[in-house]
């Protein structure tokens, strides 16, 4: 699959077969993922990788717990209270893999690098026939000091981007796009 493909078909997948992702092809996202551009050439990014199926469910209860007592969005929301309280749900969507990119370091663009790195990895994964989702439910549960130590990141990391990888059960429908809004200034 080309470039093109890759950015056209990349969908957040949200079902997945059982089958797992190798060690192998987890290296190949990750080194796709340390190619994206980083400012001032930093490069300040740590990757853990969560493969245990009963860690990622204890992890999922405990982050949508959190997020039920501390979100404004799921405080505000009938249907993100719903979903959270509902003990079938699974933030992680029984994916076999949970990727958290994290920033080692203070600087003013740690989110940006990782977004960015995050990309790269998702449009790797989608080009390897995998599927990937980043999970915003998880992202403020997994900046606490014990989320951290569980990730084995010291306190000054950040957890940025939380992907989620394996095999998608089918294809992901294509999203309609609105059109851009240009401004041509010059």
């Amino acid at each position: 699959m080309d470039l093109k493909e890759a950015i056209y078909n990349r969908r957040a997948v949200r079902n997945f077969t059982t089958e797992t992702v190798s060690e192998n092809v987890l290296r190949q996202l990750i080194d796709a993922a340390i190619q994206a551009p980083s400012a001032v050439n930093q490069q300040s990014w740590t990757f853990s990788i969560i493969r245990d199926r009963d860690l990622l469910a204890r992890m999922s209860r405990e982050a949508k717990a959190y997020m039920l007592r501390t979100s404004p969005a799921a405080l505000a929301s009938p249907h993100f209270q719903e979903l959270l309280g509902n003990p079938e749900f699974d933030i992680f969507y029984h994916a076999p893999v949970l990727i958290v990119i994290s920033a080692q370091a203070e600087s003013p663009w740690v989110v940006e690098d990782c977004a960015l790195a995050a990309e790269n990895m998702m449009l790797t994964a989608c080009a390897a026939g995998l599927g990937t989702c980043w999970i915003g439910f998880a992202q403020s549960w997994l900046g606490t000091p014990e989320r951290k130590a569980t990730l084995k990141l010291p306190d000054s990391s950040k957890p940025v981007a939380p992907i989620i990888v394996g095999h998608p059960k089918s294809p992901a429908p294509a999203v309609p796009r609105k059109e851009p809004k240009i401004n041509w200034v010059a």
